[in-house]
């Protein structure tokens, strides 16, 4: 393998606590070398060495995005694992964990290994999730040692909550005793059937019908109870796509309390109110939906506080023809890979001053710890050579037409953005560029 040099960049690494001028040298897959500017020998016959100009360029560990819905097996006209992972490289992600809600449903070894097989064309490493339970059904616990075995990270049936308790007190059981964390889509359909966007006034100036935000918090508060209860450091509940500012208050309170629970943050949770819903617009139609004011403003708050382990994207691509129907039959979902990154630097970073580590730890190295991924999430000698390197300066609008991914459904669409991905490296790999 050549190895590859990135020289005259900023190196910033908060895993490592690095924030400096540096330049590496990555090679096998590795990070080989991190030394003072101008110190890398690059001429010293141990083979080709490609390099890199990154001089007023970020240099930092790849992203990884903790939540994303490739499609395969079984959906392919919405997204395939290659078209999934491009667009993952070209927002800067390094490594995605793939959701189990697939055709059929990932609930076995096989399924599991078959989306990580070289035949699947993926760009960036991809991590499955699998089903806590067979066909994500809510009943039957899987087989959580012989899944994690087969390659998967953690176990969930996201869309489809766990609403029996003794069902998800079985859960959490078996994934502390099997090493994996257990991901919650905290939702008692019970509250939300028929609903197709949050409970409140713009859900009454539609006439549609809304889903209560009690309908994830009390899940959440429920899940947290059975963690208690338990009395097992091993146990990991992880709350995905948190919505709701009395779901926030709750996991706060579990984290004073010394359990161990955390939660993720979505960007368009982050960003929107259901007054983008707008005139039945199904771009800003998702599950979780789209809340009030004051729930967006929690998510930002607690972004800023430290409440919020990880930025995920729930990238979850619908054909044009799924999106383009009456607004309570169109599918839930949105894309996310491509803007995640320029979103968080525009908003949390430049807007409302977050630390530049800080942002990128939601997006790498703390997902990477509530995941396991060793080796990842940082770039210090020996860890896998999985690198973002952008322009923090460059101003750029998404443009959904350009997107690598196979579908459009995006809110974001001609928005603004902070931060321009100039590469991407994966395990030593250039596998996205973009001089501009």
């Amino acid at each position: 393998m050549t190895a590859l040099a990135i020289c005259g960049g900023r190196l910033v690494d908060p895993a490592a606590g690095v924030d400096t001028a540096k330049d590496i040298l990555l090679r096998d897959g590795r990070v080989a070398e991190i030394v003072s500017p101008g110190k890398l020998k690059l001429n010293n016959g141990a083979g080709d060495i490609e390099t890199l100009d990154a001089a007023g360029l970020i240099v930092a560990p790849g992203l990884i995005d903790m939540h994303v819905h490739l499609r395969e097996p079984g959906q392919g006209y919405k997204e395939t694992i290659a078209t999934g992972t491009a667009a993952a490289a070209a927002g800067g992600f390094t490594a995605v964990a793939a959701m189990p809600n697939t055709t059929p449903v990932n609930d076995a070894p096989e399924i599991t290994r078959w989306m990580q097989e070289p035949e699947r064309g993926a760009v960036v490493r991809v991590f499955p999730i699998a089903a806590a339970t067979r066909g994500s059904k809510g009943e039957a616990v899987n087989d959580y040692a012989a899944l994690k075995s087969a390659g998967a990270v953690a176990v969930s049936d996201d869309g489809k909550p766990i609403l029996k308790d003794s069902v998800m007190r079985e859960t959490l059981v078996a994934a502390a005793r099997a090493g994996l964390s257990v991901i919650q889509h905290a939702e008692d359909t019970r509250m939300t059937q028929g609903g197709s966007m949050n409970l409140g006034p713009a859900a009454f100036r539609l006439g549609l019908r809304g889903m209560p935000p009690e309908a994830e918090s009390q899940i959440v508060e429920r899940d947290i109870r059975l963690v208690a209860d338990l009395h097992d450091p091993r146990a990991h509940l992880h709350v995905a796509h948190t919505s709701t500012a009395t779901a926030l208050a709750a996991v706060r309170q579990a984290r004073r309390n010394g359990l161990r629970v955390t939660c993720e943050v979505a960007p368009h949770h982050f960003l929107l109110t259901e007054e983008h819903v707008g005139f039945y617009n199904t771009h800003a139609k998702m599950c979780p939906p789209l809340r009030s004011a004051a729930d967006r403003d929690a998510m930002i708050e607690a972004l800023l506080d430290g409440v919020v382990d990880a930025i995920a994207t729930d990238h979850a691509p619908h054909a044009t023809h799924e999106k383009e129907v009456e607004f309570e039959n169109a599918p839930n979902g949105i894309t996310g890979l491509e803007t995640a990154l320029g979103l968080a630097l525009r908003w949390l970073h430049k807007e409302w001053k977050m630390p530049l580590g800080r942002v990128l730890s939601l997006l790498s190295a703390q997902p990477a710890a509530l995941l396991g991924l060793k080796a990842r999430g940082t770039l210090a000698v020996g860890s896998i050579a999985d690198v973002v390197i952008f322009d923090p300066d460059a101003e750029w609008t998404f443009d959904a037409r350009q997107s690598k991914s196979k579908s459009r459904n995006t809110p974001f669409d001609g928005w603004t953005m902070q931060g321009k991905v100039r590469w991407t490296v994966s395990e030593g790999r250039i596998v996205y560029s973009d001089r501009g």
